[in-house]
């Protein structure tokens, strides 16, 4: 569970969430949507532990965020600008993250890259491919470790119409084996074969919730 206490962030007297209050449920799949600047990301950012709030709080699974632990454990992350090591292939890109928790094997990463469109067997190095290659591999990343939290952050950009729908079948599969998948977007249509919740974001704050 992913608890939001009246959560607050001003970046350059501009709030980028204003007061935000939410209850993200284990295994759901839940839409984040709204024009570019709303906030989306930023709310994003926060739940991950990249940016500290001004005020209020983040608890996850009982644990508060920045106070009992620093990131929320178990997490997967796409996010804008990520840039995975340019020199390294897909593969070897995963095999460095794998070391970090060493929670995944080398067929998780095999697994997870074909899952993508991937070849795992590929040496081609990341400078090398092209953003939607680039993309798929960021997703792979998230999910090759089998995380609790998936964060995506506009996932199928760069995307042709067969990787959107191999990454839809993603999120569907992940939900099913539990995790709780947030996803931002700027387009509402492409939340709602994907999502259990929708969530309008403007201004910083949610200011429409869609139960699907």
């Amino acid at each position: 569970m992913i608890l939001l206490q009246n959560i607050n962030k001003t970046i350059k007297n501009n709030k980028v969430i204003d007061d935000v209050s939410y209850e993200f449920e284990n295994g759901k799949v839940y839409g984040l949507y709204g024009q570019n600047g709303s906030g989306k990301t930023m709310l994003m950012r926060a739940i991950s532990g990249l940016i500290r709030l001004d005020s209020g709080s983040i608890v996850i699974d009982g644990e508060k965020l920045h106070e009992t632990i620093s990131f929320p454990p178990d997490t997967g992350i796409v996010i804008e600008n990520m840039e995975l090591l340019p020199g390294c292939s897909a593969s070897k890109n995963l095999e460095l993250l794998s070391k970090i928790k060493k929670s995944a094997e080398a067929e998780d990463i095999r697994h997870a890259l074909q899952r993508v469109g991937l070849d795992p067997d590929s040496k081609k190095k990341v400078k090398k491919f092209s953003l939607g290659m680039k993309q798929r591999l960021n997703i792979a990343q998230a999910i090759f470790e089998k995380q609790n939290i998936i964060l995506l952050d506009e996932p199928t950009n760069a995307l042709d119409e067969e990787g959107v729908q191999l990454i839809y079948n993603i999120i569907k599969e992940e939900r099913e084996r539990g995790a709780t998948i947030i996803v931002a977007t700027h387009h509402k249509e492409d939340l709602k074969e994907l999502c259990d919740v929708i969530l309008k974001i403007s201004s910083g704050k949610i200011v429409e919730e869609t139960v699907l």
